[in-house]
């Protein structure tokens, strides 16, 4: 595995680019767990396939390139095919930037990129494929957000007190209480629960749960690794007991049997630093 930032103009859309490549192997699953981001996939060989979505009622499916929505349930991912593909992590902001839809539409589900971007999902791929590295294949992909972002409208349209309250979230690493929350925003927190997980996908809750997991995860992929007890108490969770909850509710894995699921990062940069949040202006 190959990972790398996102150029900085777009890194509000796309936080992290990872490439793989892996061999043929017996025939297997995975564990999708959930995170903060939304899960982009393109493929320059082979294809994943979904055998249960993150919300069981949606069909499973085999895809070329996807764009997965926030969740708060695992997916399951079949194994053992031979695949070269480029794995994004996408930020709620950047579904509306770079695809023209909210994350809240694909919350729970996993769509097919051609759905959402028509024949430009295409030629993306077959671009990708005739790049022969991975620094060439990110700088690819650091061109063509930029200029789908510059055509896009953002997250204009978005209220401001929903970008907040995202904000306050990563900045805290999902470790704020939701009715402190909904105190800075200045709204009712049944009124800030419908309008976020209308945009996101997620209400705040669940938001700060799925953050805080995403960052303890990293923690458990890092060097060394930590342990789980020093993991648990660097993020918030009352125990190690906690953090194996969360594993079990949101992952239905263990930490250990999904850490043996990880293979190493071959080159990775240091992850973006906490998001700070600007308080909104009060509409008067």
């Amino acid at each position: 595995m190959w990972s790398a930032r996102p150029a900085p103009a777009v890194r509000p859309w796309v936080s992290a680019y990872t490439g793989w490549v892996s061999g043929p192997a017996p025939p297997g699953s995975h564990q999708g767990v959930p995170s903060g981001h939304l899960t982009f996939i393109l493929c320059v060989e082979g294809a994943v396939e979904l055998l249960r979505m993150p919300d069981p009622a949606r069909a499973p499916g085999r895809f070329t390139a996807m764009v997965g929505g926030l969740h708060d349930a695992p997916a399951v991912v079949a194994t053992g095919g031979a695949q070269t593909g480029l794995q994004l992590r996408l930020t709620w902001r950047g579904a509306r930037a770079l695809l023209g839809v909210p994350a809240g539409e694909l919350a729970g589900d996993v769509v097919d990129l051609g759905a959402l971007v028509g024949r430009g999902a295409v030629t993306l791929l077959d671009r990708l494929a005739s790049t022969p590295d991975w620094p060439g294949r990110f700088a690819l992909l650091d061109r063509e957000f930029a200029r789908l972002a510059e055509r896009g409208r953002g997250d204009r349209g978005v209220a401001a007190e929903v970008g907040y309250a995202w904000d306050r979230l990563a900045e805290t690493g999902g470790n704020l209480r939701i009715e402190e929350l909904a105190r800075e925003v200045g709204w009712s927190r049944r009124h800030l629960a419908g309008l976020f997980r209308r945009e996101t996908g997620l209400a705040p809750k669940a938001a700060a749960r799925v953050i805080r997991f995403e960052r303890a995860c990293d923690a458990l992929r890092g060097p060394g690794p930590p342990s789980l007890a020093r993991v648990a108490a660097e993020h918030g969770y009352v125990d190690q007991a906690h953090l194996s909850r969360d594993f079990r509710d949101l992952g239905g894995i263990t930490a250990t049997a999904w850490l043996a699921e990880r293979p190493d990062v071959a080159a990775a940069d240091a992850p973006d630093g906490p998001t700070v949040a600007t308080r909104p202006q009060r509409r008067s």
